[in-house]
């Protein structure tokens, strides 16, 4: 096998929610990479699905393993900048979980780190491969609203507790719905439509003895598009995850990716009737086109995590274009700093 199609020897820096649900199970699932190592402090939980692989219980560990060329570093957020950082310098090529950093210039700090070794440097953006999002994409691109006038994204959960002993509930962390939600809405955002002119922000914690935000509403400043991006941990009873406004007529999209279900239920990645939604699920289109008005339910594209490991694999191997460039994901966090100033001065933030 030549060094152009062989697999990458991988490991996982972390065997939480996000080493078990997503990274774990699109690796295995693919044969372009080898998950050779996964670092768990004190357990032994990712040997009982993934017999082969090695557990250790320090990164020092993975940096130091000449044989490993990608490290998934998925720890906790205010990690993510000294662990990316450190496997970077052992020239290693790295894939961080959302949020990037907790600040922009620790992102730039690491791109230009990653750019000076020649080394590849992406973010775990997963939710740009969700059905939905992927519809709502065709529905702007083959312009079936006529000229897009409002685009409003929510990301709601019911979650009215606070979760015990979790480094996603204390603020010293440097966590929140921002942070956490907000890295995929905001992400989605520009990827439709570039970076804003300005941002607006009212971040506030609702939940009783809350330490973190946990609700948001975040609006981007276009010239032509009102771009409404919102969160809640107490949302039971959610509306339209999308809502699509045009100068012709309406798309409104409820429900949520069933690939994530899927994953904790032990579905194979790909396989047969991967990232289908069911009819009950499609979007709503309301609109005219050519002269005639159409209200009809319209399929959503199947959703694909596997693609972004798909890139990731051509981009080493092949020299291919990142899917989900650093400086894309570092947007993300300069986005998220301005809304936090935008919260605490109360004014309309340019950037």
């Amino acid at each position: 096998m030549n060094s152009s199609s062989k697999p990458v020897k991988t490991a996982l820096a972390s065997f939480g929610m996000s080493g078990l649900v997503f990274h774990g199970p699109l690796l295995h699932a693919d044969n372009c990479f080898e998950l050779t190592k996964v670092l768990e402090r004190t357990k032994n939980e990712s040997v009982k699905k993934y017999p082969n692989i090695q557990v250790v219980r320090h990164f020092d560990e993975l940096c130091k393993d000449d044989s490993i060329e990608l490290i998934i570093v998925n720890t906790p957020d205010h990690t993510h900048y000294e662990l990316c950082k450190k496997a970077l310098e052992h020239n290693k090529h790295v894939v961080v979980e959302k949020p990037f950093t907790q600040k922009y210039s620790e992102a730039i700090e690491l791109i230009e780190l990653a750019e000076q070794r020649n080394l590849l440097l992406s973010v775990f953006q997963n939710r740009r491969w969700d059905g939905d999002f992927l519809t709502v994409k065709k529905v702007i691109s083959e312009k079936l609203l006529g000229r897009l006038v409002s685009y409003e994204a929510h990301f709601d959960r019911f979650r009215n507790f606070i979760q015990p002993e979790t480094w996603k509930e204390d603020a010293y962390t440097g966590t929140g719905t921002l942070f956490n939600l907000g890295s995929h809405l905001i992400d989605q955002a520009l990827v439709l439509f570039g970076k804003p002119d300005a941002v607006t922000a009212d971040i506030r914690a609702l939940r009783s003895n809350s330490s973190i935000d946990d609700t948001f509403e975040l609006w981007l400043h276009y010239p032509q598009v009102r771009v409404s991006l919102s969160a809640s941990y107490l949302v039971r009873e959610p509306g339209p995850r999308f809502e699509l406004h045009g100068t012709e007529g309406s798309f409104l999209k409820w429900g949520i990716d069933p690939q994530e279900e899927e994953l904790k239920k032990d579905a194979v990645p790909g396989s047969i009737g991967w990232g289908e939604e069911p009819e009950s699920e499609f979007g709503l289109l309301h609109t005219t086109l050519d002269g005639k008005d159409i209200k009809e339910r319209i399929a959503t594209i199947p959703g694909d995590y596997t693609a972004f490991y798909n890139n990731i694999y051509r981009a080493i191997r092949r020299g291919e274009k990142l899917a989900v460039e650093p400086g894309e994901a570092a947007m993300v966090i300069k986005i998220i700093e301005a809304a936090f100033l935008s919260q605490n001065e109360k004014r309309q933030i340019k950037i």
